[in-house]
């Protein structure tokens, strides 16, 4: 694996490094020891898949608010994805501030996206599939969410005319 800093520390990418042979390739995805030594959480406690079944598709943006923050590793296991991270953290100097991947069962990226910072994402395939990995549970009472075209973070998403959930279209602008 190589991971790589991001401008919005803590946040990595993930590529792998695939070998190959005729039959294919084989690479690893995780690595309880290389992350730690990048000060990156070796335990995630829950895994969830989200499939879309049309190209244009937004999710996001969503977070776990205090005292339950998460942390997500977040890979593209079917198609393609334009994947957002959002800086929510008050005393972060990148405070509001955004940073996207192309994340495809091609490229076979991952990106781990720390706590304090919401996530979303537009599909630019159809049929893609996201899986992440999480580093606590979900708590429905601590999901919070900021609008994926709120004027404050100006994302520049890169299909426009969203398909989009009602609570993801309905969040209120984001009080800085």
């Amino acid at each position: 694996m190589i991971i790589s800093e991001t401008p919005l520390k803590p946040a990595c990418l993930i590529d792998i490094e695939p070998a190959r042979d005729d039959r294919g390739h084989f690479a690893r995805t995780f690595c309880q020891d290389e992350f730690s030594r990048h000060g990156l959480p070796g335990n995630f406690v829950q895994c969830s898949l989200s499939f879309n079944r049309r190209r244009g598709t937004l999710r996001g943006l969503h977070y776990q608010s205090e005292p339950c923050p998460e942390g997500k590793l977040v890979r593209c296991t079917r198609g393609a994805v334009f994947d957002v991270m959002l800086d929510l953290r008050r005393n972060s100097e990148n405070y509001c501030r955004w940073l996207a991947f192309e994340l495809s069962a091609d490229n076979a990226r991952a990106v781990y996206i720390p706590p304090g910072f919401a996530h979303g994402f537009q599909t630019l395939s159809d049929d893609a599939e996201v899986f992440y990995q999480m580093t606590t549970a979900y708590r429905p009472d601590l999901a919070r969410g900021a609008r994926w075209n709120d004027p404050a973070f100006a994302i520049t998403w890169p299909l426009g005319d969203p398909i989009l959930s009602a609570r993801d279209a309905e969040y209120p602008d984001y009080v800085l």
